[in-house]
């Protein structure tokens, strides 16, 4: 269904963002087609369709984006990327906004991120007891290095906020280097990456290391730069945490060789690695049959799917993530198709 707006394109992106907000959509894509404008939220890990806007609005709307993100609004073909801050009631959003140039015009996604979205306890997140009970032993060790991998989008940040919360106190220093920062967390030190001013992951880091940290946290290990600095950081006393491109966890190893870290050295700091994907939650008002609770959906909110591996251990034998996946199924909390679709297809 096409929508008109009189009140122009201020009002419509304020109303677009009020509608994310109350979808609890983590972005917007504003997507120019052959003869009008088509806006999707991505719900739960999907997109899902919103409106359709006039194209006579195209330029307006693509105008006040930049506006907002602070972007050159004469440029028209190359991506750019920008950021804005709005409030939205009483909650305060951080906005990620990238625009790209595609066929019929630019293309804008807005991602939203909650300023006062707390981390979730570690407990929440999906984890096996079993599991949970050994990670926790692992993230309250004095050093090493513990990785989280998947895919993006696959809650690798969420996990180890929860994590750093977890052991988060008073007598640690707890210093992060991220891209972006997602979340403010008290009593914790966020260093956000800075490319145009040269502040990369490497250089960052080694900046860290010279602030008595007791605690470290990569937001993503991208570079043999970044690699060999962690490694070296975890071996020297400090607790590195870091996410990881690799499909699961038995790849971590190979990833870190392929980056030029030496396996002995892999083998002496990894505590343990986790892998993860999200899967969708059975709405617990009708169980998928679809009701007003989940916008007739079937799911409302996902759930983490993890496995673990501890290098170091000789001993412990954890399931994997298909398995764990298969006792959510079992249990009523998702479905086998969420779960072909999110789990057994990585």
């Amino acid at each position: 269904m096409e929508a008109k707006f009189t009140s122009g394109a201020v009002s419509l992106i304020n109303d677009l963002i009020e509608k994310a907000v109350s979808l609890g959509a983590s972005d917007i894509h504003i997507e120019p087609g052959s003869s009008n404008i088509r806006v999707r939220y991505r719900v739960d890990g999907l997109l899902q369709n919103g409106i359709h806007v006039h194209k006579s609005m195209q330029s307006q709307i693509i105008s006040r984006i930049k506006i907002l993100a602070e972007i050159d609004i004469s440029e028209q073909r190359v991506p750019q990327d920008g950021r804005a801050f709005i409030r939205i009631g009483s909650r305060d959003f951080d906005l990620r906004i990238s625009v790209v140039p595609i066929l019929h015009g630019e293309k804008a996604v807005i991602r939203l991120l909650d300023r006062g979205k707390a981390a979730l306890p570690l407990e929440s997140l999906g984890m096996a007891e079993e599991e949970l009970c050994h990670y926790k032993k692992e993230i309250e060790k004095p050093q090493g290095m513990i990785i989280v991998c998947g895919p993006t989008g696959c809650g690798k940040t969420t996990t180890l906020y929860s994590s750093l919360e977890k052991i988060n106190m008073e007598s640690l220093n707890i210093i992060t280097i991220e891209d972006p920062v997602e979340y403010q967390l008290p009593g914790i030190n966020q260093v956000q990456i800075n490319q145009k001013a040269g502040l990369t992951f490497a250089k960052g880091l080694r900046g860290i290391l010279r602030q008595d940290p007791d605690v470290i946290m990569v937001g993503e290990i991208r570079d043999a730069e970044t690699a060999s600095i962690a490694v070296r950081a975890a071996m020297t006393g400090h607790l590195v945490f870091a996410t990881l491109h690799t499909n699961d966890a038995a790849g971590a190893p190979s990833r870190l060789k392929d980056m030029g870290i030496e396996p002995y050295l892999i083998d002496d700091t990894l505590n343990c690695v986790l892998s993860q994907r999200l899967v969708r939650k059975l709405c617990v008002n009708c169980k998928g049959n679809g009701c007003k609770s989940c916008d007739s959906k079937g799911y409302r909110g996902r759930i983490g799917v993890f496995e673990m591996l501890r290098p170091m251990s000789k001993t412990s034998k954890f399931k994997t993530i298909t398995e764990n996946a298969d006792i959510l199924i079992r249990s009523g909390i998702t479905t086998r198709e969420e779960v072909l679709r999110n789990v057994y297809a990585g």
